[in-house]
């Protein structure tokens, strides 16, 4: 029993070289036919002579003919994909000026980079918050074969696969993460960007297309939670800041405690401990300045 999915393999379109002829050669005989039939209108022939001379003029017509309808014209990254009465022949990637016999046909297909930035989508992110999300990207066809006659429109297909693969790529990933513990959207371009690119190529194999270079152009959270999400991300930045400050902090007041005790400057109690821990912390933690207040008395009043 034959396997459905090799049998899809089987059935792809594959790009190979076409028969085809350089079309200057095909020229300098079309000049010589039309030299011949220059001549033989213009010679003066009577008697039996006439008639070889008419029927070698048609067949000169014809050939000429048949000659001047088989050229075609391939520009610097184009491709001409030959196809007799609707079967594939093969791919012509010579530029130039060429020629095929007329019956052949030549549909020609870019294989030039281009520049792709796909409209911003809406897309839910790893915790469920709506973003937007826009993509840009490099692509090119690699096989003319499958981009042709395995997709309706390759370019329509690009479109959409763009879009399918930055829908799944934006949900895989948070928006942020203040803590730096995970891979996000916002705070590793690259490695998305390439995780993007990656999954693009794999859905456009299909349409013998390839992906140079792929990144985030947009990225912001949707308008409906823009607001409360800044919010969010300013407490977390002063959490962050505030948690970074009482260490700094607590840190100092051991140093100092530390000192005073090993350079016997001062002898103090637990309680005199406590109270000194309290004003490094309310000097050191503090958003405003503070005001020195002189003890003028003893160290208990």
């Amino acid at each position: 029993m034959s396997d459905p999915q090799n049998a899809t393999q089987l059935e792809r379109s594959q790009e190979r070289r076409a028969h085809t002829s350089s079309g200057y050669i095909m020229l300098l005989l079309f000049v010589g036919l039309l030299a011949l039939g220059v001549w033989l209108v213009s010679s003066n022939l009577s008697g039996a002579e006439q008639g070889w001379k008419w029927g070698l003029l048609i067949l000169d017509g014809f050939a000429a003919l048949l000659i001047l309808c088989g050229f075609y014209l391939i520009n610097p990254n184009q491709a001409a994909a030959i196809q007799l009465f609707g079967q594939y022949r093969g791919t012509d990637r010579k530029s130039g000026l060429r020629w095929i016999l007329p019956w052949y046909s030549a549909k020609k297909i870019s294989v030039r980079a281009n520049n792709l930035i796909s409209d911003k989508i809406k897309v839910n992110d790893l915790r469920g918050n709506p973003i937007e999300i826009a993509a840009q990207l490099v692509w090119r066809v690699t096989d003319t074969a499958q981009a042709l006659f395995d997709v309706d429109d390759y370019r329509l297909f690009v479109l959409a696969q763009v879009e399918a693969g930055v829908r799944t790529v934006g949900s895989r990933y948070p928006y942020d993460d203040v803590e730096h513990k995970e891979v996000t959207l916002r705070g590793n371009h690259d490695e998305v960007g390439e995780e993007l690119r990656t999954t693009l190529i794999q859905r456009l194999e299909v349409a013998g297309i390839t992906v140079d270079e792929c990144g985030l152009t947009h990225l912001a959270y949707a308008p409906e939670i823009a607001g409360a999400m800044l919010r969010r991300q300013q407490a977390e930045a002063v959490i962050a800041a505030r948690t970074k400050l009482v260490e700094g902090a607590v840190t100092m007041v051991e140093m100092a405690l530390q000192q005073l005790n090993e350079k016997q400057v001062v002898q103090l109690d637990d309680e005199r401990k406590a109270a000194m821990v309290s004003n490094l912390m309310v000097v050191l933690c503090g958003e405003r300045d503070t005001q020195p207040v002189v003890n003028t008395g003893t160290l208990y009043s």
